[in-house]
């Protein structure tokens, strides 16, 4: 018997602890600010421009996706999908409804847009896109990226990336996103113009931050645990699941055998005859009703899946804070080496070995003009790092405290979502029973009119 998973929702329940580091007094205000600032975050629609403006006012939708064959940037032929994205306004300029636009995106070209939002938003939840192959399939499913039958899930996937990013009260305004939904040629020139990858952080840098961090924000790594358990939960969800589709699969199959058996003995039968036949043919529909069920099921499934990536996307915003406590930390540590540089050059007085200190010894002392020289460059670059240190805590409490905001928005969207998906699950598996049920009924009524 396999153990039951925990329950992830227990670890975003985290006590009071200390802020972003302890360098800072005003980083402990951060704690007290998240639900004022939960409120807040979706309250800039008066600085919205008249595109983004323009974003609150339509319909967005991918009707169609089609096959494609091209070379890519490496001069080889390929064949990919192509995704029509529909634009309508909802409104009526008088009394004409305005014309829907049109444009083809590659998933390549969605993967581009969410590596931005990633880069530019560091302390957003940023939507998932579908899975690119697929995962977690049962057997009679093909895993084949160019199935019609996955590529029609995969566009109902990348319409909802779009519609989670459009629905977002900040991302929404991005200008990157319009241009994405209304700019067909060269938006790719003026992603990359905006320079998003050398503001990428190196996964080296990330890895650093993840291990050499002194003082980790407790609540982070609380949401990092909760983002491992969500995933391992929904991952089993989804293996058992597909266990269940081929055990299902299998024993709707075996009525479709009943059906060919009793419309084969109908046949020498004379008098049981019709009665066979009858119910030969109540198993054959149900056997074929599988096909369907499991289809809707899948809906479902990708559901499912969605809150599965979501896992990285929380994921991604806690190495983002780790990445801020590290570059204070060590911005913290630097000030406090040259403070103390400078006092020993003040007082004459070496605390630790260093270097300069046995370069004194074996060649003599500084001239007071050389120590009151580098006293005073010492002063500046304390000076210097005192304003970074005080502009990193800033950044660091306004970071915690817009992540966490967006972090409660993801909470309560996911516990709606979660609820309402597998409420809807539950109820296609009663109807499933029920018809089932009708069929050994009506079944059972064949037999005893013999």
């Amino acid at each position: 018997m396999e153990k039951a998973p925990s329950d992830p929702e227990r670890q975003l329940q985290p006590a009071p602890v200390e802020p972003l580091g302890h360098l800072d007094a005003g980083l402990e205000a951060a704690a007290s600010e998240e639900a004022e600032g939960a409120r807040e975050v979706g309250s800039g629609g008066d600085t919205m421009t008249e595109n983004n403006f323009w974003l609150k006012k339509i319909e967005i939708s991918i009707s169609e996706a089609e096959k494609r064959t091209g070379r890519n940037a490496m001069n080889m032929q390929e064949t990919y999908t192509a995704y029509l994205i529909e634009t309508r306004s909802v409104e009526h300029t008088d009394g004409q409804s305005v014309l829907t636009d049109s444009l083809w995106r590659r998933y390549s070209e969605f993967e581009l847009l969410r590596n931005y939002l990633l880069v530019y938003y560091p302390h957003i939840v940023v939507p998932p896109l579908p899975e690119k192959r697929a995962e977690f399939v049962w057997h009679k499913l093909s895993a084949d990226n160019m199935d019609p039958d996955f590529v029609e899930r995969r566009r109902i996937g990348l319409e909802n990336f779009l519609l989670r990013v459009a629905s977002h009260p900040i991302l929404c305004r991005d200008k990157i996103f319009y241009l994405f939904l209304t700019q067909e040629g060269n938006w790719k020139e003026t992603v990359n113009e905006t320079g998003f990858q050398l503001k990428a952080d190196s996964r080296l840098k990330a890895l650093n931050a993840t291990f050499r961090v002194k003082n980790p924000d407790k609540r982070f790594i609380e949401l990092k645990h909760y983002s491992d358990e969500l995933q391992s939960v929904i991952a089993h969800l989804l293996r058992v699941r597909a266990r269940v589709a081929d055990r299902l699969y299998g024993v709707y199959k075996v009525h479709g055998n009943y059906g060919r058996v009793f419309s084969e003995w109908s046949a020498i039968e004379k008098e049981l005859g019709d009665g066979l036949q009858s119910a030969g043919h109540h198993m054959d529909v149900y056997a074929s009703s599988i096909d369907d069920i499991l289809e809707d099921e899948e809906h479902y499934a990708d559901q499912l899946k969605e809150y599965l990536f979501y896992a990285e996307a929380l994921r991604a915003v806690c190495r983002k804070h780790e990445l801020m406590q590290y570059d204070l930390e060590m911005a913290a540590q630097d000030l406090a080496s040259k403070k103390q540089q400078c006092e020993e050059l003040a007082t004459g007085t070496v605390r630790t070995f260093s270097l300069k200190g046995m370069t004194t010894k074996l060649f003599g002392q500084e001239t007071p003009e050389q120590r009151e020289a580098r006293i005073k460059v010492l002063e500046e670059q304390i000076n210097e790092g005192e304003q970074q240190l005080k502009s990193k805590n800033l950044e660091g409490r306004e970071f915690v405290k817009n992540a966490w905001a967006d972090i409660e928005r993801f909470k309560e969207q996911k516990n709606r979502d979660l609820k309402e998906a597998l409420i809807s699950y539950a109820v296609m598996q009663i109807s499933m029973c029920k018809k089932g049920i009708q069929v050994w009924t009506n079944a059972k009524e064949c037999f005893s009119k013999m």
